[in-house]
């Protein structure tokens, strides 16, 4: 049962993000990377909607979308 639970949360990240207009693997793998160093208090960075608005925020203002 706890793989399928597992997997669900997987799912619903992924469609989440696509609903959100970001890219499930690129997201994903960020948040891997990054959620053994954050603290607890930062988690909600690794969400998808926020994971776009700091990527854009990332860009030069050129290359940000409308």
């Amino acid at each position: 049962m706890r793989g399928a639970d597992r997997a669900a949360i997987m799912l619903t990240m992924f469609r989440t993000g696509r609903l959100k207009d970001v890219e499930p693997k690129a997201c994903l793998a960020e948040v891997l990377a990054r959620i053994a160093n954050l603290p607890a208090t930062r988690l909600h960075e690794l969400l998808p909607w926020e994971w776009k608005l700091l990527r854009q925020a990332d860009k030069p203002a050129g290359q940000q979308a409308a």
